[in-house]
């Protein structure tokens, strides 16, 4: 059975400092051995601040601010072991973490990535698996949300009545935390480096499933996750390509007469991003989680 020192862990930065010495070191308290942070082109001294504090890590300087799943993917090539985690600066693994996310890529040969529960820093569950989403879904929860979280189309999409105690197949899960099977990844090229922000993790679980991998939940695993802590430096330019990223992963997967609905779907963005950078600038919060 594979146990945390035979997972590869691959960390991707931008300006978060504290944060990512606090995940390095829950890597290490939880057995990682390989570790890998790859920086975004940081001006915070994030680099030379790990370097000093765990001299094993590897330093994968990306010589620009690449986006997160380009960024990924230069992890992903150097890394050595055949289950890679990928994971974002502010993440604390809990203890047993990666055990137990290799121990569920051990007993089933056909999971293709496992995640991880998502907890927010005040203990409360933050939804990190998600429903690929209807259409009428998609459409109530991207405009509803702003109004009504908790309306019958957010619940469904972000599966908010669903039980998070017990492990499943999943149709996809947030990149903030998760464990990849490097055969899967050979298959299909890794990270769409398109994406520079977000919906890079939706769009590499779906590609998954196109080629006959599943993707699990295992809550025996946990992780904590401060939100933010990158995104929020660059707030109005990360809600446009949220948006942006959207539009590109509806185009992949639209089929049929559902293509015929993308210009819908782009001038709906539109207007969502819009209203994002309003709720953004008079609320001085982030953007709806999509």
């Amino acid at each position: 059975m594979t146990d945390a020192g035979g997972v590869s862990a691959v960390v991707v930065n931008y300006n978060a400092r504290g944060h990512l010495l606090e995940c390095v070191r829950s890597l290490r308290t939880d057995g990682v051995g390989e570790i890998i942070v790859v920086d975004n082109d940081s001006s915070d001294g994030s680099l030379d601040a790990v370097a000093a504090a765990d001299s094993d890590v590897e330093l994968v300087p990306s010589g620009g601010n690449l986006g997160f799943g380009a960024a990924a993917n230069r992890g992903l090539a150097v890394a050595r072991h055949h289950y890679v985690a990928i994971l974002n600066p502010d993440v604390i693994v809990e203890s047993g973490t990666m055990k137990a996310l290799a121990a569920a890529l051990d007993a089933d040969p056909g999971l293709g990535a496992v995640a991880p529960r998502v907890d927010n820093p005040d203990g409360t569950l933050y939804p990190s698996v998600r429903a690929f989403p209807a259409l009428g879904d998609a459409i109530g929860h991207a405009f509803l949300g702003f109004v009504a979280p908790a309306n019958r189309f957010s619940r469904r999409y972000r599966m908010l009545d669903w039980d998070h105690a017990r492990a499943a197949d999943v149709d996809w899960v947030s990149g903030t935390c998760l464990l990849l099977r490097a055969a899967a990844l050979g298959e299909l090229g890794r990270f769409d480096e398109a994406y520079f922000m977000y919906v890079e993790d939706v769009d590499l679980c779906w590609r998954l499933h196109q080629a006959g991998w599943r993707v699990g939940y295992e809550p025996a695993a946990r992780v904590i996750h401060t939100v933010g802590a990158s995104s929020e430096l660059a707030p109005y330019r990360m809600i446009l390509a949220h948006h942006r990223s959207l539009l590109r992963f509806s185009a992949r997967t639209a089929r049929g007469p559902r293509r015929l609905l993308l210009p819908v779907v782009a001038a709906g963005l539109s207007v969502r991003t819009v209203l994002a950078w309003l709720q953004r600038a008079y609320r001085g919060r982030p953007h709806a989680q999509l």
